[in-house]
């Protein structure tokens, strides 16, 4: 697992490519698994807090409940033009003084949910030519690139 200054510390390019693909929109997807095993997908926001990925969900919110279930989670950027950009790892809930952190204004109504992401992988998947390449990035380990027709 790594955070993602981690990231950033060993693969910048890519962790560049990916930031930007989440900067890029104000909503991603984010996929969690419900209590039966099954996958759900929600809509999410994503920041960089610090040498973190984080998120945020409404207080008491299914995808929430997923994620203190079982942390395991993916986060797919907004689709656009360029590229596509993908994050998987283990969300980990940020409380206490920590959580006050993340909170830029007022509190939002009812409460909410912080979240932090442990990466596992990240991966960017873009067009050359006539050519998939997709650029994979895990703890530890070199950026490998595939291509594919």
């Amino acid at each position: 697992m790594a955070t993602w200054k981690q990231f950033e510390s060993e693969a910048a390019e890519l962790a560049k490519l990916i930031r930007e693909r989440f900067e890029a929109a104000e909503t991603h997807v984010l996929a969690t698994l419900r209590k039966d095993g099954s996958p759900r997908v929600s809509g999410s926001e994503v920041d960089f807090q610090g040498p973190d990925l984080s998120f945020g969900s409404m207080l008491d919110a299914v995808k929430a409940r997923d994620l203190q279930r079982d942390g395991r989670c993916a986060i797919h950027a907004h689709p656009a033009e360029g590229g596509d950009a993908k994050v998987a790892g283990i969300a980990i809930e940020v409380t206490g003084r920590e959580k006050e952190a993340y909170i830029t204004g007022s509190e939002p109504p009812g409460g909410f949910h912080a979240f932090r992401l442990d990466l596992e992988e990240a991966v960017f998947t873009s067009v050359d030519g006539d050519e998939l390449v997709v650029r994979l990035w895990r703890p530890g380990q070199a950026v490998k690139t595939f291509r594919r027709r």
